[in-house]
């Protein structure tokens, strides 16, 4: 299994000197499995890196989407496969209370938010509504389960030849909770990270910023830490970094927090075009 992470911001950042290491997309990540199988997680204006991650031949794509605010979907207009004749597209994620997955996406691919409908698209879609029980795709286990974030949310754990990597880039694990982190079977998120050899998550906030934006659905890093430490991961991977937050910020961030909490996992930053191979040995 191979990932990588395409587009890593909350919302687009200004794509000048501060962001140069840590890039400015907003959230996508590629994942190519152990048989070659294709998942793009989020279309985030990063998903047109992503595309350039999945071999030519490819005929059928699955992009599992976590919830539908804007940054999250920005770039599913721009996905160069859409207008493929014949190319299936089979695009996954939460419904709403009043609509369907595919009407929530039908207002965004129609005028005047784009010039195309969606019944213009040239490939073949398909839309499947979540959380349901695990799906397979291809070589790929998925689990999907509802998590702490305004409006329908999910978060994924994605299992390939032995290999877990859980994704949950807009989280709030410790929305209501008095003492965090707590007992794992009643944390939001628990049973998708437990274990995981790779853990994406929320970290868009200072310490001190969250306690200013408690409830808008986001962490500190020192929250991600905690839960990553909760959930006995193997490598955890800062995610959906604050736009107003440029790389000297985010590295003074992630030095301080591992310098408080001493954490037993690997942290590797998460930055734009960065991979994890798993099929080498690591």
């Amino acid at each position: 299994m191979k990932v990588t992470l395409c587009g890593t911001r909350g919302s687009l950042a200004s794509p000048g000197p501060n962001t140069v290491r840590y890039g400015g997309n907003t959230s996508c990540v590629s994942i190519i499995g152990s048989a070659s199988t294709p998942l793009i997680l989020d279309a985030g204006s990063g998903i047109r890196l992503a595309a350039q991650q999945v071999p030519p031949e490819t005929r059928q794509f699955h992009i599992l989407l976590t919830h539908l605010h804007m940054d999250h979907v920005v770039g599913l207009p721009f996905f160069a496969p859409l207008l493929t004749p014949g190319l299936e597209v089979h695009i996954w994620g939460p419904a709403s209370t009043t609509l369907t997955l595919e009407k929530r996406i039908r207002r965004y691919l129609s005028p005047p938010l784009f010039p195309l409908r969606l019944g213009e698209v040239l490939s073949k879609l398909h839309f499947h509504e979540l959380p349901v029980e695990p799906v397979e795709i291809g070589e790929f286990r998925i689990k999907a389960e509802m998590i702490l974030h305004p409006n329908p949310t999910v978060g994924y754990r994605i299992q390939d030849n032995g290999v877990t990597v859980t994704y949950l880039p807009d989280h709030e694990p410790a929305l209501g909770v008095v003492h965090y982190p707590h007992s794992g079977e009643w944390t939001s998120g628990y049973a998708l990270a437990d274990g995981s050899d790779l853990l994406i998550h929320d970290s868009q906030f200072t310490s001190e910023e969250y306690n200013e934006r408690f409830g808008y659905g986001h962490s500190s890093l020192k929250q991600a830490l905690q839960f990553a430490q909760l959930c006995d991961v193997r490598e955890f991977v800062p995610f959906h970094h604050d736009p107003a937050h440029g790389d000297a910020q985010i590295d003074a961030m992630i030095e301080q927090a591992v310098l408080e909490l001493q954490p037993r996992f690997q942290l590797t930053p998460g930055m734009e075009g960065l991979s994890f191979d798993f099929d080498q040995p690591r």
